[in-house]
C-alpha cells in the first residue's frame, strides 16, 4: 500500500496582477509562484507539471479534445487509517448516543 498521497491542481491561466511586475512572464511566474506555495504551506511538494487531453462534448453528438494543464503535488500519508485496506473497506462506525437520565427512567416504568 503507499504511503504518499496526491493531488492534482489546475494550472494558473493567467498571470496576477501585481506592483513592479510589467510582462506576462513575470506576471504569470508570480501567479505560479504563489500557488506553489500555498500548497507548500498544506505540506504539498511539488512534483510536476503536465498537459493532458480531455475529450468533452461539443454540439449534440460531437466530441472535441481540450488540453488541460495541471500541477501535481505528493505528500506523506499522514492518516494512519487510510494505510490500512480493512479500514478503507468498513466505514468507522459512530459509538450509540447515551440516553438522558430522566428518558432512561421513563423508560424503566414503562417497561413494568
Amino acid at each position: 500500500m503507499s504511503k504518499t498521497e496526491y493531488r492534482v491542481e489546475p494550472a494558473p491561466r493567467r498571470g496576477t496582477k501585481t506592483k513592479g511586475l510589467k510582462t506576462s512572464e513575470e506576471r504569470f511566474a508570480a501567479a505560479l509562484t504563489a500557488k506553489l506555495n500555498e500548497m507548500a504551506e498544506e505540506g504539498w511538494d511539488y512534483l510536476r507539471a503536465d498537459t493532458l487531453p480531455c475529450e468533452e462534448r461539443s454540439g449534440i453528438a460531437g466530441r472535441s479534445t481540450t488540453y488541460h494543464s495541471v500541477l501535481v503535488f505528493s505528500r506523506p500519508r499522514t492518516d494512519a487509517r487510510a494505510e490500512s485496506p480493512a479500514a478503507l473497506a468498513a466505514p468507522e462506525a459512530s459509538p450509540p448516543a447515551a440516553l438522558p437520565a430522566a428518558a432512561a427512567s421513563d423508560e424503566s416504568k414503562s417497561g413494568d
